[in-house]
């Protein structure tokens, strides 16, 4: 691997989103070749310091690669996570990358800003009811992918209504429709979802309390998240 492009890949990652950034900087190294196919990734110690993250969160994100078909690891003397001979094809997708700029942009502005509203608002007994139940729904699925998909965008559709502005809702609603073509072309990692799960009670607690900036914040951080993991597996080289 050539160092200087190694070492701007690989440098540290922000904390609050550290297993998603990880395996997004794992997956541009991949996709442009600074790892080549059947090439050895640098030793777990030494990827761990340089990307500033723990050999846990280091661990987990090289498994989802290892389950998506990027990396395999082997046992030994000569042992270590090895680019994949064949990498799995690119996610099929019309849209440029400008498009999925877009997408995550126009969400960024609409989703933070949406839990900042509904923090400021007086909410009544029902929303707070209907954003605790959505919540709850939303962490109790793991495994099934479709399933997961629709409660988690019914917990953010929550949290727009909250916000009590119906055209800010069917703006959400729609911007949601976009994000969830793109989420379907990607694989669902177990990690991401338990990062979510904390995340979203995060908002949540945030609204309820009436922490507007909070709010705000906490939602920003996860859809940087969601974005890391779009941004390592729909972008092309």
């Amino acid at each position: 691997m050539h160092e200087g492009v190694t070492a701007a890949l690989f440098r540290p990652v922000r904390t609050r989103n550290a297993f998603e950034e990880t395996v997004e900087r794992l997956l541009q190294a991949v996709r442009l070749g600074v790892a080549a196919p059947g090439e050895r990734l640098p030793a777990e110690r030494d990827l761990a310091a340089r990307l500033g993250v723990s050999r846990v969160t280091l661990r987990e994100a090289i498994r989802a690669l290892a389950d998506a078909g990027y990396v395999k690891s082997r046992r030994g003397r000569y042992g270590g996570t090895f680019v994949a001979e064949s990498l799995p094809a690119a996610a099929p997708r019309e849209a440029p990358a400008a498009d999925l700029e877009d997408v995550l942009t126009l969400r960024h502005v609409l989703e933070s800003g949406a839990a900042e509203a509904a923090a400021a608002r007086a909410l009544t007994p029902a929303d707070r009811q209907t954003l605790t139940a959505a919540l709850l729904e939303a962490s109790c699925v793991d495994t099934d992918e479709l399933e997961y998909r629709r409660r988690d965008s019914r917990l953010h559709l929550a949290i727009a209504e909250a916000a009590g502005a119906p055209s800010l809702t069917t703006a959400v609603a729609d911007v949601r429709t976009r994000v969830n073509e793109l989420l379907d072309a990607i694989p669902l990692l177990s990690a991401n979802i338990e990062h979510s799960n904390a995340q979203h009670r995060a908002v949540v607690d945030a609204i309820l309390a009436g922490d507007a900036p909070a709010a705000r914040r906490a939602m920003a951080e996860h859809l940087d998240g969601t974005a890391a993991l779009l941004r390592g597996f729909l972008s092309h080289a």
